[in-house]
């Protein structure tokens, strides 16, 4: 029963994003419930430790230096410069900025590619004197489904494609085409909403920052992009990924110009944390088998989780009370390690499922945080009046698909 106590005291917390009284996120609250599994005796410190998927651990890290290494090169700066030329046609540019934004999500995790682009985006847009709203959502909405084409685009997936033991390639085939159909049908339906707004100039005030924005260096860009590039081709080989990922990311650590300081500097350490915290909280629950008794009372009311469409729906509400990437620690321990079209399913709902409200995905966060800074307040009004349509195509395009 204790254990029960601290995975829901837990899970709310995560969901809420606070607790009452205290000034903690989301990562100390997993934090403290994974020390409250061990404290309490609920789980061994060398359970816990056992607990945690180090392969998965180190496959988000070493595509976190990669990241980091295109970042201080100035690669996302020069991109998202690069995109603004095209800020006299709203329609165009919107489209370039929702492509750029997916094909890089799906290759070097989304949560990087919106930290990296809402400045550059923010301020381009406020000097033009340009509605920013649709473009700053529609960076998230796309980041996010972007990143569900491929095993590497975002944490969730990687999470599945390390614990599923999923090809990569075979990944890709199945999950890119949904994930087209949902960029493409977000476009629209983003230009639809906004047909009135989109090309209207707005008196913007504004804001001073002193922030300094990663200038371009050629060497740094194309050393991280070549790198890039090898890694890819080695997840279509037979090496296990995490030692593919770790040691290209070693290699990049060998510099004469960037310190390893700089580089490190810039792994997202509190991603990492919540992951670890995670992994002994869902432990600590799964050896009392609650999560066991909660699905067999599920399927005793008619709700498999082997049936994909149950599952599409499962995971499209977890991900939106707890955020996708605790919605899919909790539901991969259920799917069936011979069918990888269910990892698939829960890899692409949990992911489009975060489009739907401000909590459902990081990237939708730090969108809005970032934006922020430069005056810009996105509402979750505002961004539900997008995610909603959008998550409910998406969600369509993906049903369509299964019963292709």
């Amino acid at each position: 029963m204790l254990a029960a106590i601290i995975f829901i005291i837990t899970y709310t917390g995560v969901a809420l994003g606070r607790i009452p009284g205290l000034v903690i996120d989301r990562v100390g609250i997993a934090l403290l419930g994974a020390i409250g599994m061990i404290v309490c005796g609920v789980i061994t410190t060398d359970a816990a430790v056992k607990s945690i998927d180090l392969p998965t651990i180190l496959l988000l890290y070493s595509l976190m230096i990669i990241s980091a290494q295109l970042r201080l090169g100035g690669f996302y700066t020069w991109a998202a410069l690069k995109m603004t030329l095209l800020l006299g046609r709203p329609k165009t540019f919107l489209l370039v900025t929702m492509l750029a934004s997916a094909f890089l999500s799906a290759v070097l995790a989304n949560d990087i590619v919106c930290f990296a682009f809402t400045p550059v985006l923010a301020l381009a847009l406020i000097q033009a004197g340009i509605n920013p709203l649709p473009f700053l959502i529609g960076l998230a909405v796309s980041s996010n489904i972007g990143s569900a084409a491929t095993i590497i685009g975002n944490p969730q997936n990687m999470l599945i494609g390390q614990v599923g033991r999923l090809d990569f390639a075979e990944f890709f085939f199945w999950c890119g085409p949904p994930a087209m159909a949902a960029l493409i049908g977000s476009y629209l339906i983003i230009l639809w909403i906004y047909r009135k707004e989109i090309a209207r100039h707005r008196d913007l005030q504004a804001v001073e920052v002193n922030e300094h924005l990663p200038a371009f260096n050629r060497w740094q860009t194309d050393k991280g992009l070549v790198f890039t590039c090898v890694l890819i081709a080695l997840f279509f080989t037979s090496i296990p990924r995490e030692f593919s990922a770790i040691g290209v990311a070693g290699l990049l650590l060998c510099s004469r110009r960037l310190k390893t300081r700089e580089i490190l500097g810039l792994v997202d350490w509190h991603l990492i944390m919540l992951f670890c915290a995670l992994f002994v909280v869902i432990q600590g629950v799964s050896q009392n088998h609650y999560p066991d008794m909660v699905v067999n009372q599920l399927q005793a009311l008619g709700a498999n989780l082997h049936n994909l469409l149950t599952l599409a729906g499962v995971s499209t509400v977890l991900s939106n009370l707890f955020s996708n990437v605790p919605a899919t620690m909790l539901l991969v321990r259920f799917l069936d390690t011979g069918n990888p079209v269910e990892w698939y399913t829960l890899a692409v709902s949990s992911t489009f499922a975060g489009n739907l409200i401000i909590i459902g995905s990081i990237a939708n966060l730090i969108v809005i945080e970032q934006a922020s800074i430069y005056g810009i307040k996105i509402s979750f009004k505002e961004h539900a009046a997008v995610g909603i349509p959008v998550t409910l195509f998406s969600l369509a395009a993906l049903l369509i698909w299964i019963n292709a």
